[in-house]
């Protein structure tokens, strides 16, 4: 099976007007952006995205929308995932899934499963899905981790092809690689575990400040998968000191402060987020000054 899902996924952000409306001048500006910068594949309507707070019509707008302005024809990820299995199966049986290349997962959140639940959990979205799925683990979010034995069985059914490990057990993340298929995608979920999971096998990340730093991503797997391992690594810390600002008020605060700083969209949330405080504004302003990359524009 081709890898559509090597190097850099970018789990895009959902630009809004001040009104709260869906900016989509904004958006075409980040997509152009972004397959500029070298991004492999998008994410559309998943946590960074703030899925969360949009409607089912404001997602099938943004799916279409990106669909029809994706110059370069990059594959793209469609988030479905929530705790309700029914509605999930539903939801996927009712959207057109024709230009999607897979659809990400989220494991269940605030049910907490057993991991038997996960597994069936699972199994019903893969079976009743006409596009491959990428499962989601993410217990800081979830409160429930998806074990490593669990995402083995799972990398058995034939229409699940991989994970995005958000988990930050690299243990977990070796034993996924050792014992799952060989066609298995191992994806990272974090930024800066990028370059450590890359060295046990992973395929590449799906980022969040990829959406501003997609060049830099770019390179950072150039390095690597061309043993230029010294430089990749100082690519990784080149992204220490503005990575844990993005998560200081919430994803996507940060990265959406970033992008308003470099003139793509605005910072605009949705509640019960808030838009980055003059504070963190200004530490986001301090960090970019003092990032030996430039802001890709």
């Amino acid at each position: 099976m081709e890898n559509k899902f090597a190097g850099t996924g970018v789990a895009l952000v959902t630009p809004f007007d001040k009104n709260q409306r869906i900016d989509f001048n904004s958006l075409r500006k980040l997509l152009v952006h972004t397959a500029e910068g070298g991004a492999g594949y998008l994410i559309v309507c998943g946590t960074t995205g703030e899925s969360a707070t949009l409607s089912n019509t404001e997602k099938k707008d943004l799916l279409q929308f990106i669909c029809e302005n994706n110059e370069q024809q990059l594959p793209v990820v469609f988030g479905i995932g929530g705790n309700n299995t029914n509605q999930l199966i539903n939801t996927i049986r009712n959207t057109s899934l024709d230009k999607i290349d897979a659809i990400l997962s989220v494991c269940p959140y605030y049910n907490k499963p057993s991991q038997e639940g996960i597994i069936n959990h699972f199994r019903l979205i893969a079976d009743a899905s006409p596009v491959p799925v990428i499962l989601y683990n993410v217990p800081g979010r979830t409160s429930s981790n998806i074990t490593w034995e669990t995402t083995c069985t799972l990398a058995q059914h034939p229409n699940i092809i991989g994970v995005k490990e958000a988990s930050g057990y690299l243990e977990q993340c070796m034993r996924i690689k050792l014992e799952s298929p060989d066609n298995f995608l191992l994806i990272s979920g974090d930024d800066l575990l990028t370059l450590p999971m890359l060295s046990i096998g992973a395929t590449g990340v799906i980022s969040v400040l990829a959406n501003a730093f997609p060049g830099h991503f770019k390179l950072l797997m150039n390095q690597y998968f061309t043993t230029n391992h010294l430089d990749a690594k100082k690519s990784v810390f080149d992204l220490l000191a503005i990575n844990s600002l993005m998560y200081e008020e919430g994803n996507p605060v940060g990265i959406k402060e970033v992008l308003k700083q470099i003139h793509i969209c605005e910072n605009y949330v949705r509640p019960p987020l808030l838009p980055a405080s003059e504070k963190l504004s200004a530490d986001i302003a301090l960090a970019l000054e003092e990032m030996k990359i430039k802001p890709d524009r």
